[in-house]
C-alpha cells in the first residue's frame, strides 16, 4: 500500500480561501504600512539613541555627561563633577571608584547629535553631544534670569513669565509709557534718623512714577518708616548697609554722621546701598529702569542706567536719555539698553549710565549745598 504524501492530498483536496473583502483589504494595507521597511529602520535607530541617551545620564545630578566620565569596577558610571559629592564611592553599588574612565561611553557620545534642551522654548537645532552644551550656554531661546537688582533672584523664564514674576514677586512698579520725570528731594541733612530720599510724582504722558527710596537708616528707623508711610512703599525695597567700628564716617560728611552714625550708636556706615528698580512698557518691549547708590572708592555716588528685556541684538534698536539737573545747570547721557544677558552688576561696574557724584548732586541742588533736590528725567526712543 503506497502512503499518500500531504503534498499529495493537498493537490486532490484544495482548499477554498474566500477573496478578502474591502475592509480586510484595508486592514491589510494598513498592516503593511506599519511594517514598512523604512519605519523598521528607522525605529531601531531612534530606541538605540534613546538607550545611549540614558546611559549618559549621571545617576547623582541627572544630567547629562561629558568628559572624564568616571565608572567603578561593576561598570557603573559617574560625571566628574559628581565624584567628590560621593566621596569615591559608587551611588549604584558603594564600590570604590578609582580612576578608571569609561572610554567607550566617551567614544560613543561622540557620534550622537541631539535637540537643543531648550526645544520648549523654540529651537529646532540638532547638535553633535559634545557641541550641544556650548551651543546651550549661547542659545538665543534660552531663558533669562531675573532682572531685579534687590537680590540674587534664582527665578529664569522667558520675558512674559518674568514681567508678571517681578509684578508679583518682587512688587515692581509697572509704568505704560516712554518718557519719565523724578524729582529726589533730601531734606534736613544734618538729622540722620530723617535721612531719607523721597521721589516725588513727576508725570510726564503716560508715565506716573511714585517710590520712597530709604538710603541710611537703623532698624528703629526702618520700623518708624514703615508706621508713617506704611509698607507698600517699603516692600519692593531692598536695603544693605554694613556697619565697622571706625570712628568717623567714611563715606558721608561730619555735618551727616552726628553722634557716631547711625542712631547714635557709635558705629559708623562703611557702604551704603540702594536700588530701585521700574518696569516700563513702550513700543512692544520692556524695559527695566535702575536707579542706585553705591560706593566708590571712599566717594558715594548715584547710577541710574536702563535695561532691555530681551537679546543684545534687539536692544541696539533703541536708545535711551537721562538728564539731571538743577541750579541752572544739566548733565545728559545718552545710550543704549543693555540686556538683561548681562546682569544689573556687570552694567553698573562698567559705568554704563548716567553717573552723579554727591558733590555734583549737591551743586545741582543749589542753595547751602545741604539739601538735596535732583530733577531727573528721560526718554526710551526707537531708532529708525
Amino acid at each position: 500500500m503506497s502512503a499518500i504524501s500531504y503534498y499529495d492530498d493537498l493537490r486532490d483536496n484544495p482548499e477554498v480561501i474566500d477573496p478578502p473583502q474591502i475592509e480586510d483589504a484595508m486592514d491589510v494595507i494598513e498592516h503593511v504600512h506599519v511594517h514598512d521597511p523604512v519605519q523598521n529602520a528607522l525605529k531601531p535607530n531612534q530606541l538605540a539613541t534613546s538607550s545611549v541617551r540614558d546611559l549618559l545620564e549621571c545617576p547623582v545630578c541627572l544630567n547629562a555627561m561629558y568628559p572624564p566620565i568616571h565608572q567603578c569596577s561593576n561598570g557603573h558610571t559617574l560625571c566628574s563633577g559628581c565624584k567628590p559629592r560621593v566621596h569615591n564611592r559608587c551611588p549604584t553599588c558603594r564600590h570604590e571608584l578609582g580612576n578608571i574612565r569609561c572610554l567607550a561611553l566617551e567614544k560613543v557620545a561622540a557620534s550622537l547629535e541631539l535637540p537643543c534642551k531648550y526645544k520648549s522654548y523654540g529651537c529646532v537645532g540638532i547638535y553633535p553631544y559634545y557641541s550641544k552644551l556650548k551651543h546651550e550656554s549661547q542659545c538665543v531661546f534660552r531663558p533669562y534670569n531675573c532682572p531685579y537688582a534687590g537680590s540674587e533672584c534664582t527665578v529664569i523664564g522667558d520675558i512674559p513669565y518674568l514681567v508678571a514674576h517681578l509684578k508679583d514677586g518682587h512688587k515692581v512698579d509697572m509704568h505704560n509709557g516712554s518718557t519719565f520725570n523724578h524729582r529726589y528731594v533730601k531734606s534736613n541733612p544734618h538729622e540722620v534718623e530723617n535721612a531719607t530720599w523721597m521721589l516725588t510724582t513727576g508725570i510726564k504722558l503716560t508715565c506716573i512714577m511714585v517710590a520712597l527710596l530709604i538710603i541710611v537708616m537703623s532698624n528703629q528707623t526702618l520700623m518708624r518708616l514703615r508706621m508713617q508711610h506704611g509698607c507698600l512703599r517699603l516692600k519692593a525695597l531692598d536695603v544693605a548697609a554694613v556697619r565697622t567700628g571706625v570712628s568717623r564716617c567714611p563715606v558721608w560728611p561730619a555735618a551727616d554722621c552726628r553722634n557716631g552714625g547711625l542712631g547714635g550708636a557709635g558705629a559708623a556706615v562703611k557702604r551704603i546701598m540702594f536700588f530701585d528698580t521700574q518696569v516700563f512698557s513702550c513700543y512692544g518691549q520692556y524695559f527695566c529702569l535702575h536707579f542706585e547708590a553705591f560706593q566708590l572708592g571712599m566717594a558715594p555716588v548715584y547710577i541710574a542706567f536702563l535695561r532691555f528685556m530681551g537679546d543684545d541684538d534687539e536692544a541696539k534698536n533703541y536708545s535711551y536719555s537721562l538728564e539731571v539737573g538743577g541750579n541752572g545747570r544739566k548733565m545728559t547721557w545718552q545710550g543704549v539698553p543693555r540686556s538683561i544677558r548681562d546682569s544689573h552688576r556687570k552694567v553698573r561696574d562698567s559705568f554704563d549710565g548716567l553717573i552723579i557724584q554727591r558733590n555734583m548732586a549737591l551743586f545741582f541742588s543749589g542753595g547751602d549745598r545741604k539739601e538735596l533736590k535732583l530733577r531727573v528725567t528721560g526718554k526710551i526712543w526707537k531708532e529708525q
